[in-house]
């Protein structure tokens, strides 16, 4: 039996984590855990999120970075807005200076061009699977 979504309701999005993500975001603190999971909860939710966020468009587009700190240092998550009902965390990572590593920076942009490559593939299989 298949669920039919009535127009009216909105569908939770699902997070994919890429690379290491979520395993690095297990390692913060847990009410940096908490912070962060409640706004990606937000975003599933299509609302806004309930901690700081800048575009990252040096990234690229569509591209946000999700903030928060404790005492100690500076936390971020870098994800892809909601495509086809999916949110995509691109990295996630620990500073402690105002300015973001150059590799943080890069490894994001790498996931990012290995995700849209993923998602034109596979767009592009369901293309030519139904013709």
């Amino acid at each position: 039996m298949a669920f039919e979504n009535p127009g009216d309701v909105e569908v939770l999005a699902t997070i994919h984590w890429e690379g290491d993500s979520r395993k690095v975001l297990s390692t913060f603190p847990k009410a940096v855990r908490q912070k962060i999971g409640v706004a990606l909860y937000a975003l599933q939710q299509g609302e806004s999120p309930t901690i700081a966020t800048r575009r990252m468009e040096s990234i690229g587009a569509g591209v946000f970075e999700l903030k928060t700190s404790d005492e100690w240092h500076w936390y971020r998550a870098i994800y892809l807005s909601r495509i086809d009902d999916v949110i995509h965390v691109l990295h996630c990572f620990e500073k402690q200076s105002r300015k973001t590593d150059a590799r943080d920076l890069r490894l994001a942009r790498t996931r990012l061009t290995q995700l849209r490559s993923r998602i034109e593939g596979a767009r592009h299989a369901k293309k030519t699977k139904s013709k």
